[in-house]
């Protein structure tokens, strides 16, 4: 059975003051002077809440449910702590997170979203800066707890990256992918968190090809990163790396390396590609195919993979130029002396140039396939060895990714390496001496998970 007891006021039986009074629409509680305190940890609704929260001043120390109207000292001394946001929680719903022992720098606090956005983000923040303190604030389903005090100016709720730059597309539903064909510039505005993770792959301009028995330039020098945890499980390359950049506020450059100009027959040198550059990522431009006959003979140059060499010029250029790890590329391939005289090819990203056989100038070396696009496409192949007027009949053909295939005949030019490749030129006829093919340009692709 259940009773009702109705009632205006109710009153301390010691002094007479008023706990609760209520006159005509009035609902007074406590009096002047008095603190009317909720208990930690306690709910309340229809209070009239206007962005402040009850602050718990016993400072948490393991994982826990924060409560909506509720702020926390959080002590990450010990180690990190995840904390979990309320669930369901309706509009105008409250929490806030303070450093307690200042260590949040050093020992993370992870607020997990459970099952709400966070800024707008599907991910958990990450409140890493020491002595933070952050308000947040559920709005509605579409942009959910919203930052409205942040000690730090940005809250990395910010688990995920936002940023502008080249040519964007989304990718496996949950990845932007910034392709730079040219050079520019890679804004990010908003990250930092430990999700927010950069893969790329940098790819240099590729070497010409030499002329006039001429050999295939090198492939631009190619590197790759890829953490399959933040960026998704695409195939990468065997050249890849598993440590992304870490992503950071701030503007950075991005510079797209030319492909070199191709030999100018009868004695014109093959240039060498040039370098493209992300961040800290540097990938070195394609060694140049040598060039023999006629008044000038060359080696071939090394890079982030060397050129080939020719049959007085025999010795190719080196690859993974200077060194990395993993290796940005590979030699080219030996020259063979006359008779018979045979080019080599240029090296390629997963291979060497291959050395020029008595009827056939050689191959250029495999370039690397990544699907880091979200669909596969191989890059830096080298360029191939051009055909002779005796000895090698058949030209060396460009290594995938690219490569340029070298000259098939009198009057015929080496092929150019594919623009945004940076695959290797292919190498010159001789006897009438013909050019080299230019090496194409590189690219710089830069991945990450936006939510």
């Amino acid at each position: 059975m259940t009773s009702t007891i109705k009632v205006d006021n109710i009153q301390k039986t010691s002094d007479g003051s008023n706990i609760i009074k209520k006159c005509g629409s009035t609902i007074t509680i406590g009096s002047s002077g008095q603190t009317v305190a909720v208990a930690c940890g306690a709910t309340t609704s229809g209070m009239g809440r206007t962005g402040a929260v009850d602050w718990c001043t016993t400072a948490k120390t393991s994982p826990f449910t924060s409560a909506n109207g509720v702020g926390y000292f959080v002590n990450t001394n010990a180690g990190t702590i995840t904390v979990t946001l309320p669930s369901s929680p309706s509009a105008g719903d409250i929490v806030a997170f303070k450093d307690y022992a200042n260590t949040w720098d050093n020992n993370n606090v992870t607020v997990c979203r459970n099952g709400s956005k966070i800024n707008g983000s599907c991910g958990n923040a990450t409140l890493n800066t020491e002595d933070q303190s952050v308000t947040l604030v559920y709005v509605d389903g579409t942009r959910g707890w919203k930052t409205v005090n942040d000690s730090t100016s940005d809250v990395t709720g910010g688990a995920y990256i936002t940023a502008t730059g080249g040519t964007i597309t989304t990718v496996d539903t949950n990845f932007k992918v910034h392709t730079f064909t040219s050079s520019g510039t890679f804004c990010v505005s908003g990250g930092g968190g430990p999700l927010a993770k950069i893969d790329y792959i940098v790819v240099a301009g590729g070497g010409g090809g030499g002329s006039n028995h001429g050999a295939g330039g090198g492939a631009g020098g190619f590197r790759e990163a890829h953490c399959s945890t933040t960026s998704g499980p695409y195939t990468a390359s065997p050249l890849s790396t598993p440590v992304s950049l870490q992503g950071q506020i701030g503007s950075f450059p991005v510079t797209v390396g030319a492909g070199g100009a191709g030999g100018v027959a009868a004695c014109g040198n093959g240039v060498s590609g040039n370098n493209s550059v992300f961040d800290t990522i540097t990938s070195t431009g394609g060694g140049r195919g040598a060039t023999a006959g006629g008044p000038t003979t060359s080696q071939g140059l090394p890079g982030g993979s060397g050129g080939g060499g020719t049959y007085n010029a025999i010795c190719a250029g080196t690859g993974n130029t200077p060194p990395v790890s993993p290796p940005q590329g590979n030699p080219g391939g030996n020259g063979i002396p006359y008779p018979p005289g045979t080019q080599g090819g240029g090296g390629g990203a997963t291979a060497a140039g291959v050395i020029g056989a008595p009827s056939k100038a050689g191959d250029g070396g495999a370039g690397a396939t990544t699907n880091i696009t979200g669909s596969p496409v191989a890059r830096a192949g080298g360029g191939g060895g051009g055909e002779t007027s005796y000895g090698a009949s058949t030209p060396g053909a460009g290594g995938t990714g690219g490569g340029g295939e070298g000259s098939t005949g009198p009057g015929a030019a080496g092929s150019a390496g594919t623009a945004n490749t940076g695959g290797g030129g292919g190498g010159g006829f001789a006897a009438p001496g013909t050019n080299g093919g230019a090496g194409g340009s590189g690219i710089v692709v830069i991945r990450y998970r936006f939510q």
